[in-house]
């Protein structure tokens, strides 16, 4: 994950962030912007790559592409 930094507005955000396994693309090119003080849910059905994203987004996976940040 890039450390690069983001807007001091954006709680969480995301610029391409793509994760593959293999062949399979489990989370493709998200863009994201959370405003700080935002409240925001993150839904979708099963295998919609949520827990992947969010393992990105913690640092706990390395993405394929792109970049995200959290506060």
């Amino acid at each position: 994950m890039s450390t690069t930094p983001h807007s001091p507005d954006l709680a969480v955000s995301t610029r391409g962030l793509t994760k593959r396994y293999g062949r399979r693309t489990a989370v493709d090119t998200l863009d994201l912007a959370i405003p700080t003080g935002a409240v925001a849910g993150f839904v979708g059905p099963n295998g919609a790559g949520k827990t992947t994203t969010m393992a990105m987004l913690l640092g706990l996976a390395r993405p394929t592409d792109g970049e995200g940040s959290v506060l």
